[in-house]
């Protein structure tokens, strides 16, 4: 694979918007796309480019039964002819999470049950195919990642174009680490100032800091920036640690006021990620005195009715991984 194969699915470049009564920017990356939006959708483009330059037709990707990286791997995989699985992992339950398990469901997809995060890999290994393309945990290793590189860019050529000033930060929720780990390296090679603050949502949280940092520096690497470049890179990702609460899934008092706030300039965010993440925005806005502020909309704001086709509920196997 090279680094130009990619499949585009999403319009750009997506939106920056002033929210002038919180103090800080918006990236609109909820709006990257109509069928589905959020940050999977960037590093989607890349990993079945990579799917379909190495001649694969299944794709297996895994996460917690919620996921969406398994809904917009569903959603894409299958539109563009493959087939997808996924390994699921339990997780706490929201009608959030069951809604999205029910699209990627309606939308062709073959799950795996896996009883635990432990499990998973070995329910991963025994579903391998010879025509099998795997999309990590959220996307994110060093192809999902350079979705992210295009996407530093694009801030740098609208910087350029006046529709904001240069960030001094941009906060993105972090799971699995990839999209703070693609800004960081595309911001380096664009050669801005910009700092990428990863608001964890999920214990252990140091791990996270290791993993975002790890993808970094393979992304830089592969596309051959320098060791001083790539150092740099690494050292642009800070990890906010404040706003986990009781782990993945679960809702934060913090979290749920950012969501009321967000509310009120026409934002929807979600309980487990961009909650916390803006709440951490709204907190480092209000910090200063600092430059600017841009929190990265993380989750799609698609209508979600119309693909869950008719849909059933969940049957018990599936509905058991809510807990």
């Amino acid at each position: 694979m090279t680094t130009s194969d990619r499949l585009v699915l999403g319009t750009y470049p997506t939106p920056i918007e002033r929210l002038e009564s919180l103090g800080l920017w918006v990236k609109r990356d909820d709006r990257v796309a109509s069928l589905y939006g959020g940050n999977k959708v960037r590093k989607l483009e890349r990993l079945l480019g990579a799917a379909r330059a190495a001649g694969k037709s299944h794709l297996l990707t895994l996460g917690a039964a919620g996921s969406h990286q398994i809904v917009a791997t569903a959603l894409y995989g299958r539109r563009e002819g493959f087939e997808v699985e996924a390994v699921v992992v339990p997780q706490p339950s929201s009608e959030h999470a069951r809604r999205n398990l029910r699209v990627a469901l309606a939308s062709g997809l073959t799950p795996v049950v896996a009883a635990s995060w432990p499990a998973a890999p070995a329910r991963v290994a025994t579903h391998l195919r010879r025509d099998t393309y795997v999309v990590p945990l959220g996307g994110s290793n060093a192809t999902g990642s350079l979705g992210f590189v295009d996407a530093a860019t694009e801030v740098a050529a609208q910087v350029a174009d006046s529709a904001m000033p240069e960030p001094e930060v941009v906060v993105v929720a972090m799971g699995s680490g990839g999209t703070a780990a693609g800004l960081a390296v595309g911001f380096e090679v664009a050669g801005m100032r910009t700092r990428v603050v990863g608001v964890a949502i999920s214990q252990p949280a140091p791990i996270l800091a290791v993993m975002a940092r790890r993808v970094a520096k393979k992304t830089a690497e592969r596309l051959g920036l320098s060791r001083a470049q790539v150092g740099r890179a690494v050292e642009r990702i800070d990890v906010d640690r404040r706003w986990v609460g009781r782990g993945y899934g679960w809702p934060l008092p913090e979290g749920e006021a950012a969501m009321r706030a967000a509310a009120g300039v026409g934002l929807a965010l979600d309980a487990t990620y961009t909650a916390k993440a803006f709440a951490c925005a709204l907190a480092l806005a209000r910090e200063g005195p600092r430059g600017a502020v841009l929190f990265w909309h993380t989750l799609s704001t698609a209508p979600m009715e119309a693909l869950l086709g008719g849909a059933a509920e969940l049957p018990p196997d599936l509905a058991r991984l809510f807990r």
